[in-house]
C-alpha cells in the first residue's frame, strides 16, 4: 500500500479526516477528486495552512497537512507551536523530503534540523519511518492519536519487512554484543548493508530502527548500551537529534556508553542526486561500516596502550 492508497482509505472511512497542503501535492495528487471540499490546498502558505488545520482541529476534524519538511517545520513553526502544540490539538504534519531525500536542492530546502525543532515543542510528537512499509504500518496509529504530530516521509521500498508499529517503540531488527546501530528514516537502508559488512568482519552487531522519535523508547537505548559500542547513524545534524536524545537518556538513568555519532557535523550536504549525495557525505553502508571498523580499531589501540602504561 502507498501513502496515497492509505491516506485515501481513511479519509473515505473517517470523515473528520480534512488533507491540507501548502502547494505541494506529490502525495496527494488523486485526492482532490476523492475528497471534494475536504481538500484544501492553501498555496505557498504554510503558516496559514497551519493555522487553519489548527481551527479545524478546534472543531472535531482530524486535519493532515502536507509541505516541504523544510517548510513545514521552520517557517511555520510558531504555528505549530502556538496553535497546535499549546492546545494540544491532532494536527498531523507530513513533512516531505526530509533530511537526505532533499537530495537536489541546497540548504534552503534541506530539513536537517527538524528533528530537533519538532520535539522541542511541547505535546508534538515526531516520528520517522524507515520506509513505504514502516511508513503506512506506522501512520494509522500516529493519525488516530489525540495530539499533534510531525513524521517524516519516506515513501522508498525496501525488501525489509518490518514489525507492527507500536506508539513510542523502537523496532528492534536484530541485537548484537559489539556494535548496536540506532537509526531512522532513510539511513536505515544504508544500516542494513553495514550490519551485513560487519558481520562478514566477525563482529555482533544489532540494529535498532528508532522510528518513534518522541516519545522515545527509553529502554531501547539502554538496552543497546550492553554493546561495546553503540552507532547513532541519522540524516541530521548532531546536535538535537538522535545523538542528542541517546545523551539526555544516559544522562536520566545515570548511565555510560561507547557513543559514535554519524551526522552532520553542524553543516548543511552538498546538493546531488541522492547515490552521489551519500558517497560524498559518507553516508553509503560501506562508509558507515568503515567508520564503525576504524573506531573500534582506534579504540582498541587506545585500550591496548593504556594497560601498557598501567602495567
Amino acid at each position: 500500500m502507498t501513502y496515497e492508497e492509505l491516506l485515501t482509505q481513511m479519509s473515505l472511512a473517517d470523515e473528520r479526516i480534512v488533507v491540507m497542503t501548502a502547494e505541494n501535492r506529490a502525495l496527494v495528487r488523486n485526492l482532490p477528486g476523492i475528497l471534494g471540499k475536504r481538500f484544501i490546498d492553501t498555496g505557498i502558505t504554510e503558516q496559514t495552512m497551519v493555522g487553519a488545520a489548527a481551527g479545524l482541529a478546534l472543531r472535531g476534524r482530524t486535519p493532515i497537512v502536507h509541505a516541504l519538511a523544510s517548510f513545514l517545520t521552520m517557517r511555520a513553526f510558531e504555528f505549530v507551536r502556538t496553535d497546535a502544540g499549546i492546545p494540544d490539538l491532532p494536527v498531523k504534519l507530513s513533512g516531505f523530503i526530509p533530511g537526505f531525500l532533499s537530495d537536489g536542492n541546497g540548504p534552503t530546502h534541506q530539513a536537517i534540523e527538524d528533528i530537533s525543532i519538532m520535539r522541542g515543542i511541547p505535546n508534538v510528537n515526531v516520528f520517522a519511518p524507515a520506509d513505504e512499509d514502516d511508513l503506512v504500518k506506522m501512520l494509522p496509529t500516529i493519525w488516530n492519536a489525540k495530539s499533534p504530530a510531525y513524521t517524516r516521509i519516506n515513501t522508498r521500498k525496501t525488501d525489509h519487512e518490518h514489525a507492527p508499529f507500536e506508539w513510542g517503540k523502537a523496532e528492534v531488527v536484530a541485537e548484537g554484543k559489539d556494535v548496536t546501530i540506532l537509526t531512522y528514516g532513510l539511513l536505515f537502508e544504508q544500516a542494513l548493508v553495514s550490519v551485513e559488512i560487519l558481520k562478514n568482519e566477525g563482529l555482533s552487531v544489532g540494529l535498532i530502527n528508532m522510528r518513534s522519535l518522541k516519545p522515545v523508547d527509553e529502554q531501547a537505548i539502554l538496552s543497546a548500551t550492553e554493546s561495546g559500542l553503540v552507532v547513532t547513524l541519522e540524516d541530521h545534524f548532531v546536535t538535537g537529534g538522535l545523538y542528542s536524545i541517546v545523551a539526555e537518556v544516559l544522562l536520566k538513568h545515570r548511565r555510560t556508553a561507547n557513543v559514535l555519532p554519524i551526522a552532520l557535523n553542524n553543516r548543511w550536504f552538498k546538493p546531488g542526486l541522492l547515490p552521489a549525495v551519500l558517497q560524498y557525505e559518507g553516508f553509503t553502508g560501506k562508509q558507515i561500516a568503515e567508520k564503525i571498523l576504524g573506531y573500534q580499531t582506534s579504540h582498541q589501540q587506545g585500550e591496548i596502550l593504556i594497560n601498557e602504561f598501567s602495567e
